[in-house]
């Protein structure tokens, strides 16, 4: 049947008849957009109470105890940075999406050479790439190029990598794919890595929403990520998506519009 609306109704007699007046407001999606505005605030101080809580507990123990063990205030110092980190990247990330939001994150669209932006995200990933071992493939034909604005496509390419790269196993294999369809231009990143499952697909883009929450956060995720990376792409008038690689592991889609 018809989608389920909320409403707000009021009704008024009419002096000079046996009548009603009712006024009838669809606040659906006012009710919607302040859902929306709760969940973002639980979730954001349920995101911060953790590396704040870890950051003080340590900074106790050290003033407490651990001051005269340089060996174990070390230990302590270390998680302590490690939290600072992880607050720098969830603030970062926040103030990224807030701009992007409100349509204050201005974009220069431009004719964009895809092949050199994937070899640059790339190059920023080679520790990591190098220490688990993985194996990274281009497969982009020099000539592509599409219509958006090179820092932000940039910035997509990055997260996309990034999320391969933290999800495929040692040794596992990450490529990047890229041709045109018609007036558009079809970027793919796909890793060997455990996949997504259906229920998770629909919602990966989500701000804050998880497929595995605590392997996530201890791998330095923020959650924000791909939440950015989808609003990046729309602002540029593209669409973006994931569906299964084959035989395993995910392989996620960027359509732009060719120049």
């Amino acid at each position: 049947g018809p989608p389920f609306r909320k409403v707000l109704a009021r009704a008024a007699s009419l002096r000079s008849s046996e009548g009603l007046v009712i006024v009838v407001h669809d606040i659906t999606e006012m009710r919607r957009v302040e859902a929306m505005r709760r969940d973002f605030v639980a979730n954001v101080s349920h995101e911060l109470r953790t590396p704040v809580s870890v950051i003080r507990a340590n900074t106790e123990t050290v003033i407490d105890s651990a001051i005269e063990d340089p060996e174990s205030a070390r230990r302590f110092l270390e998680a302590v940075l490690r939290n600072a980190e992880r607050l720098s990247r969830l603030i970062s990330d926040l103030l990224d999406l807030s701009r992007i939001e409100a349509g204050e994150y201005a974009l220069d669209v431009d004719a964009t050479p895809v092949r050199a932006l994937v070899h640059r995200s790339l190059e920023a990933l080679e520790a990591q790439i190098e220490d688990r071992d993985i194996h990274a493939a281009i497969d982009v034909d020099p000539d592509i190029e599409v219509a958006a604005d090179p820092r932000a496509l940039e910035q997509v390419l990055l997260n996309l990598l990034d999320n391969a790269v933290k999800y495929t196993p040692t040794g596992g294999h990450v490529t990047v794919r890229a041709e045109g369809e018609g007036d558009e231009v079809r970027i793919e990143v796909l890793d060997d890595g455990p996949g997504i499952k259906p229920k998770h697909r629909a919602r990966i883009f989500e701000r804050f929403y998880r497929v595995d929450p605590g392997r996530s956060r201890e791998m330095g995720g923020t959650g924000l990520g791909l939440s950015i990376t989808k609003h990046l792409v729309e602002a540029m008038g593209g669409r973006i998506g994931v569906e299964p690689a084959l035989p395993r592991g995910s392989l996620f889609f960027v359509i732009l519009p060719a120049s």
